[in-house]
């Protein structure tokens, strides 16, 4: 196998943390200054569709995907910030994120955080860089609302009241016909070091009911709850400073059974950023639920980090304003003071009679009422909290962020609060790859997104545990396939990690890694990785996508009604998510306060005309409510005025007898009850006992998918309208990444709708920008289109459907083939012509009538190409930290075999360009071409036939037409190929990356080279 190898003994430093770095950086096409007022109206473009040819060949700096970038703090230099910009934008890329995150820092004195912590004159030096190099290059750059996450400042302590606060409690048993007499019961939960006031709220008793108890819940009687703060003597505020609880209370408990006696105690919860510290002094997590803890953000950034450079450069730049997901901390009852006030105002009841059953220990529920009660009152605490969420954080940060000239992009979940709801108030509302459990944790938010009219649900994209220096692209994008299907269309990337820190090793600072000495998270992109020579296609195939899923409006068929509309719970719905998705059908969720929006009205028969554009509402029980058949009495009403006016409506339940959501204060139940008698009878309603007959229900409304497969596939849709032309993206896909066994290939076909008769399909390629007419497809008498798609796992495809013509193509009124027993009709260099592997005789069908017949003869044999010479640029641990030494070795194979079970290259990690020669006999003409399949390559490759360098080649299927590129006699063929760095760090960093297995690099192949031939259909 291995004839000769041996390393050259020729070394080339390579360095990203200097000058040279940023040349080595742009080995990938650059873009150019892009100013934004182009950026601007290719966006704009964007939004309304396009009739260019070239529209989708170099989308504009806005549609290109973003980096989190992360930074240690302040512990930057302005030069650097100015050059990994300039890295971040030739290689394609259109923004950053700029987070400040060192989970990899164990010694956390090096970031001199006194000095250079996050909001120090050195970080507002570090961000009036980034913004006035990126303002340069076109590119946006979003800022973190505070140092990683949650939201938090330096200008409060837990006892502030913009300080997130908690209910503690305190408990004690009291006996039947027994006297308690002493001090208040103090918090069984200690509280944070830090805090130092806790304040007394309400004491009550309450009798135990072990006919609710639970094997984790004490059960409670409800109507036993008995108000005894009147009857507490002392001081109400406990300090840290106090020896004891002052308050105390005396109270005999009835002889009808065992009570239990609570104190309630309101305090800061001492929650800190993650990684801390990040300040001096310390920052605390605000209070999301109030307008104080809004004003501790804003006053902060008002005051200290809105520099007079930074103010102009933000509203001269745009971007956004960022919050990472919800991530708040208590083993308590998370409070905040007007709550009860709020609670009384929103619900219509008093909360404190109820509040036992919301008592939280050890961070879970620790007792109940009966449980539909108990279910009752935590919707009701949970839909108080998520307003005042959405009112007083999401609503008032999007505010004041936009007066500055920023939008707000957030991760709306990670709380029990309406997220669904959230997306709709966001500019930008994100998800994220590795926390959501599966496509319906998008779909959660997409709804959200396009009911509000919003273009954007933006992902921070490809996180991995574990993953660091050994994630490949591949993996990124079968992740990242199906999400686009779910309605993501802007990709953050898990991220770009400034050059340098003290003390850190080869090859530089990275945020999340090494993590607890082990390997940490996936990735610190940049030109430490050898696959950064080949970015500029990752980037062009990610803008392609957002190209596309940004055009225009979506069209969704079903949207999912939610009571509650929590994400990131990986819950989705019935035969929807098992089974409709399958077939081709496609929806999103949406929540009560969605039905308020202005796009919330039908026309034509469909909700959000405009927008959506969904074919029906289908609602079943609570799936986060033990599936209760809830529904409020103003969403009973909007259903009864949707269905009125023509919105189909399916039900699955039993709907006899609904109940509202939460508690009723009183009457809301029976006015339910009337609503609902109304809405059953209308013709436009189905309710149906069992799921399996969800399909009838819809055939019966006639109502059928946008896209449909006719059978059961593993095929991914997303649809967009923009200008009179219909985008659908495929992806050959999988529900969650966790879902086994693992998709397989498909290939059948599929039916799209058309607008009008003489619409013509096109076919986008996402990795190259072409845009071809499809050469073979049928016409039903319904106007649609079927034609055959066939996929790898993960693979993507996007079909525009409109007028001919559209993107300026030459033949756009010639007619297409219908059928053919040749390999494939296309239309190739302006004509329609068969292409076939094999020699022989083949019919084709065409659109005008009639059928021609085609001799295609001479074809050559397939190949397998086995011996190739391989160079290789084995990268290695420089001088620094940042310097990368490259160390050449060249091979000759007579088979191709992985890196590891190759002797001089088996701990390499690099580069390596794979040659060799093919031999073509008899004339090679137009007629002629070849398919070139690499087989398995791992990571990326470029190809070059006769030195002409090849498009971006297909990650996931990398199958290259080499045709006009081959010639008669000798042809060489070079594949350069790019690995992870994971197999060389193995090796010179075993006690943090010993432990990863070793990756089986390069070229693997087999690679075939069949040839075709092809003829037109005159």
């Amino acid at each position: 196998m291995l004839q000769a190898g041996a390393a050259t003994g020729a070394m080339t430093a390579l360095a990203w943390g200097t000058a040279a770095g940023a040349a080595q950086a742009s080995s990938g096409a650059s873009t150019g200054a892009n100013p934004h007022a182009d950026a601007n109206a290719a966006a704009s473009a964007a939004a309304k569709g396009t009739g260019k040819a070239d529209w989708l060949a170099a989308p504009a700096r806005p549609l290109q995907p973003k980096f989190r970038w992360w930074w240690p703090d302040g512990l930057v230099d302005p030069a650097e910030l100015r050059r990994e910009i300039d890295q971040i934008a030739d290689a394609g890329f259109g923004g950053v994120e700029i987070s400040a995150v060192h989970h990899s820092v164990d010694d956390t004195s090096v970031l001199d955080t006194a000095h250079h912590g996050w909001g120090s004159p050195s970080w507002i030096a570090g961000v009036e860089a980034a913004l006035e190099q990126a303002d340069k290059r076109g590119m946006t750059v979003d800022i973190t609302i505070g140092p990683a996450w949650p939201a938090a400042v330096p200008t409060i302590t837990p006892d502030s009241d913009g300080a997130l606060k908690e209910l503690a409690h305190g408990v004690v048993s009291v006996a039947a016909g027994a006297t308690y007499a002493g001090t208040v019961p103090a918090p069984a939960a200690a509280a944070a070091s830090t805090v130092t006031r806790q304040t007394l709220v309400a004491v009550q008793a309450v009798r135990v009911d072990t006919a609710y108890s639970t094997t984790k819940l004490t059960g409670l009687d409800a109507d036993s709850v008995t108000d005894l703060t009147a009857g507490v003597t002392g001081p109400r505020t406990w300090t840290s400073s106090d020896a004891a609880v002052g308050a105390r209370i005396s109270w005999t408990a009835p002889a009808d059974g065992t009570y239990l006696l609570f104190a309630y105690w309101q305090r800061g919860v001492g929650q800190t950023p993650e990684a801390g510290p990040h300040t001096v002094p310390a920052a605390y997590v605000v209070d999301h639920f109030s307008p104080a803890g809004t004003h501790a953000i804003t006053d902060f950034w008002e005051s200290d980090l809105l520099t007079k450079p930074v103010r102009r450069l933000i509203a001269k730049a745009g971007g956004a304003l960022f919050e990472d997901s919800i991530e708040l901390e208590s083993k308590s009852l998370l409070w905040t003071p007007d709550v009860l006030a709020e609670f009384a105002r929103r619900r219509g009841y008093d909360l404190l009679p109820y509040l036992p059953t919301l008592l939280v220990s050890g961070g879970n529920q620790a007792y109940t009422f009966v449980a539909r009660l108990t279910r009752e009152v935590s919707h009701d605490y949970w839909q108080t909290l998520s307003e005042l969420y959405n009112e007083h954080h999401a609503t008032a940060v999007k505010k004041w962020a936009n007066a500055l000239g920023l939008k707000l992009r957030a991760q709306p979940y990670g709380l029990q609060t309406d997220a669904t709801y959230t997306a709709a108030i966001l500019d930008i509302p994100e998800g994220e790859s590795l926390g959501f459990h599966n496509l319906d944790d998008y779909r959660s938010l997409t709804g959200g997104r396009d009911m509000a009219g919003t273009t954007i649900l933006s992902c921070e994209s490809g996180a991995y545990t574990g993953g660091a220096y050994s994630t490949t692209w591949q993996k990124f994008l079968l992740t990242m396939g199906g999400a686009y299907a779910a309605g993501v269309n802007q990709t953050v990337i898990h991220g770009f990690s400034y050059a340098e820190l003290p003390g850190v090793q080869w090859p530089g600072y990275a945020a999340f890694t090494p993590y607890k000495g082990a390997v940490g998270y996936a990735e610190s992109w940049g030109p430490r990785h050898p696959t950064w020579r080949h970015i500029a296609d990752m980037s062009g195939y990610l803008s392609r996508i957002h190209q596309v899923l940004q055009s225009g409006k979506p069209r969704i068929d079903v949207a999912v009604f939610r009571q509650t509309g929590y994400a990131d719970t990986g819950i989705g719905t019935s035969w929807f998510t098992a089974t409709g998705i399958t077939l081709g059908w496609n929806h999103s969720f949406i929540s009560e306060p969605l039905l308020s929006l202005p796009a919330a009205k039908v026309t034509g028969g469909k909700l959000a005309a405009n927008g959506a554009a969904y074919q029906a509402v289908f609602v079943e029980g609570d799936r986060f409510s033990s599936m209760d058949i809830t529904l409020s009495v103003a969403t009973a009403e909007k259903f009864l005025a949707f269905t009125k006016a023509g919105l189909p409506i399916i039900l699955l339940g039993d709907w006899s007898a609904p109940s509202i959501p939460g508690v009723d204060p009183g009457g809301q139940n029976a006015r339910l009850a009337a609503v609902m008698a109304q809405l059953l009878a209308q013709p436009r309603v189905r309710v149906l006992s069992d799921l399996t007959q969800i399909p009838t229900a819809l055939a019966d409304l006639g109502i059928t998918p946008y896209v449909s497969y006719g059978a059961s596939s593993t095929l991914l849709n997303a649809h967009r309208y923009a200008g009179g032309v219909d985008y659908y993206y495929f992806c050959n896909g999988k529900h969650a990444e966790t879902v086994k066994p693992p998709v397989a290939a498909i290939d059948h076909d599929v039916t799209l709708p058309r607008q009008r008769t003489g619409d013509v399909p096109y076919l986008l390629d996402l990795w190259t920008g072409e845009i071809t007419r499809i050469g073979q497809y049928t016409e039903g008498k319904d106007g649609a289109v079927t034609f055959r798609v066939a996929l790898q796992p993960g693979e993507t495809m996007v079909v525009a459907v409109g007028a001919p013509g559209l993107f300026g193509d030459r033949n756009a009124k010639d007619p297409h083939a219908v059928t053919t027993d040749a390999q494939e009709a296309l239309f190739a260099d302006g004509q329609l012509v068969v292409r076939a592997t094999a020699d022989g005789r083949y019919t084709t069908a065409l659109s005008k009538g009639g059928t021609v017949h085609t001799t295609l003869s001479g074809i050559p044999q397939p190949t397998t190409l086995t011996q190739w010479d391989l160079d290789v640029e084995d990268w290695q641990p420089g001088a620094t930290a940042t310097t990368t030494s490259v160390v050449r070795h060249h091979l000759s194979l007579d088979a191709l075999a992985a890196w590891p079970t190759l002797p001089d290259i088996a701990d390499a990690s690099g580069i390596g360009t794979y040659r060799t020669t093919v031999h073509l006999d008899g004339p090679w003409t137009g007629g002629y071409g070849a398919y070139l399949d690499l087989g398995t390559v791992y990571d990326t490759c470029r190809v070059t036939v006769n030195g002409r360098a090849l498009p971006p080649v297909d990650h996931l299927h990398p199958v290259v037409d080499l045709g006009g590129c081959l010639r008669r006699g000798d042809n060489t063929i070079e594949v350069e190929v790019a690995t992870t760095l994971g197999n060389r760090l193995r090796v010179c960093d075993p006690s943090v990356y010993g432990t990863m297995a070793a990756q089986p690099y390069g070229l693997i192949g087999p690679v075939r080279l069949t040839p075709y031939g092809q003829a037109p259909l005159a």
